[in-house]
């Protein structure tokens, strides 16, 4: 089987799919020229829009717009890159896709194709040719895609930060420093004699100290970019009738789950995803937890304990009005012991008492009072989840990032751990640490793509729209 080739040109529709007043045809390759002259009715200056036809093969104009020409190496992805925008209708659009493609195919003066091997572009090729040919690093590549799906102006901001290379300078400045403390590991292991006298007297744990404070704030900026994209999943859990639903409709702003007083209305999870600060939450309303002969309430409830299990952190609600009643008390128990042995130790337990304008909250019970009916008290859960999630307040230098960028830095935390024990054991092992120093590099260059894998690339930008 015959695999694109990264030299191969490729061309593809830059814009949305359906009706829109602009859409885009985007080319790139290597000697483009020859194709915009055959298909622009007029000549092209690099970087300048032309006002033009494009010509379908017997010179019958398919529409009119601009075409804007970018020559090598000065071009978004590096190479010679040809942009028509015609009206975007659908058929306008495939016209001058198929036009394209049948003009790189039509013999030159030579007899030879005049654009060879031009084809459709796959998803994020034209970031993936960027990136390949060192226009932006692997973390302003994410951050075009991340930006493209930002759903909160937060997320946007930080998103075009990655872009202009906020998080990639962090990462670049981290590792120059991470290689400077390993040259002067390197070199005492070519004089083993003097090695503990040449690192103190150069202050290696010093060094090594101030990079670990480096990455602990590069660390808590990635997790809050990461926060900022990825979000974290509330899951709403209680008895029957504790109001789950409607607190979700209260958080939500929108009648989403259905609101009875039949105990076990909600048979199956209903998630949305709200904004705070910024923070996307996805929060899911189960099933009430209880014994049922009803099968189908009973998957319901499965799938609720489910939900729990994979949650991010799980919203205990409780019902003010049944605070004397016998069954629904010891029932209660019975509910946080279980989501105590079944959660993990990590998960965060937020316990919640609704209906706060009926019954008031006693003074010594924990947690939060709320109405989902009147609003009181959502604005104090709201803060409390953003604090369950590690949220800060955003500021201004905040950055989009990935959970795998911050998957990275605790791999280069760990090994610096190691490192630190390494050095301040009564007989360092300076192989050992400088093989852990050389994997903390090599986890900083798997962040912005300096040695990665084709398999990593592939995942990467094939979550990437056709076009980009």
């Amino acid at each position: 089987m015959n695999l694109p080739q990264h030299t191969d040109p490729i061309v593809a529709i830059a814009t949305a799919p359906g009706r829109g007043a602009v859409g885009i045809v985007r080319v790139s390759g290597q000697g483009l020229l020859p194709l915009a002259r055959v298909v622009c009715a007029h000549p092209l200056k690099p970087r300048e829009a032309t006002y033009t036809a494009f010509l379908d093969a017997d010179g019958a104009a398919i529409d009119h717009g601009l075409a804007l020409f970018f020559p090598a190496p000065h071009s978004f992805t590096g190479e010679d890159v040809l942009e028509l925008q015609a009206h975007g209708g659908t058929v306008v659009l495939q016209l001058l896709l198929a036009r394209c493609l049948q003009a790189a195919a039509q013999p030159d003066s030579a007899g030879q194709p005049l654009l060879p091997h031009l084809r459709l572009a796959r998803a994020g090729e034209f970031s993936e040719r960027a990136f390949l040919n060192d226009k932006i690093d692997l973390t302003q590549a994410e951050a075009i895609a991340d930006l493209i799906d930002a759903s909160t102006e937060a997320a946007a901001r930080s998103a075009s930060r990655s872009i202009e290379g906020a998080f990639s300078k962090q990462i670049h400045g981290l590792r120059e420093a991470l290689v400077h403390f390993r040259v002067l590991v390197e070199a005492t292991l070519d004089f083993p004699e003097e090695d503990i006298d040449f690192l103190r007297q150069a202050d290696a744990l010093g060094q090594l100290g101030a990079l670990q404070e480096q990455l602990a704030a590069l660390l808590q900026q990635a997790h809050q970019g990461a926060l900022l994209r990825e979000g974290i999943t509330v899951v709403i859990a209680g008895q029957p009738n504790a109001g789950k639903s409607s607190l979700l409709n209260a958080l939500a702003g929108a009648e989403l789950a259905i609101v009875t007083a039949v105990p076990g209305t909600t048979r199956d999870r209903v998630q949305q995803t709200i904004q705070i600060e910024g923070v996307p939450l996805h929060v899911i309303d189960t099933a009430g937890l209880r014994d049922s002969n009803d099968e189908i309430e009973k998957i319901g409830i499965e799938r609720a304990w489910d939900a729990i299990a994979q949650a991010d952190a799980v919203l205990l609600l409780h019902d003010l009005t049944r605070l004397n009643a016998t069954d629904y008390v010891a029932a209660n128990a019975d509910i946080v012991r279980a989501i105590a042995q079944k959660i993990p130790k990590n998960l965060s337990l937020l316990e919640v008492w609704n209906k706060a304008d009926v019954a008031p909250m006693p003074a010594s019970m924990a947690g939060l009072a709320v109405s989902a009916k009147t609003g009181t008290g959502l604005d104090s859960l709201r803060r409390a989840l953003l604090t369950i999630a590690g949220w800060q307040p955003a500021g201004q230098g905040t950055f989009m990032a990935r959970a795998r960028h911050v998957q990275a830095l605790r791999r280069v935390e760990r090994h610096l751990a190691q490192a630190r024990s390494c050095l301040v054991s009564v007989a360092p092992a300076l192989d050992v640490l400088a093989e852990e120093l050389r994997l903390a590099q090599q986890a900083l260059n798997d962040i912005t793509g300096e040695f990665t894998s084709d398999d990593l690339l592939g995942t990467i930008f094939s979550s990437f729209c056709i076009g980009k």
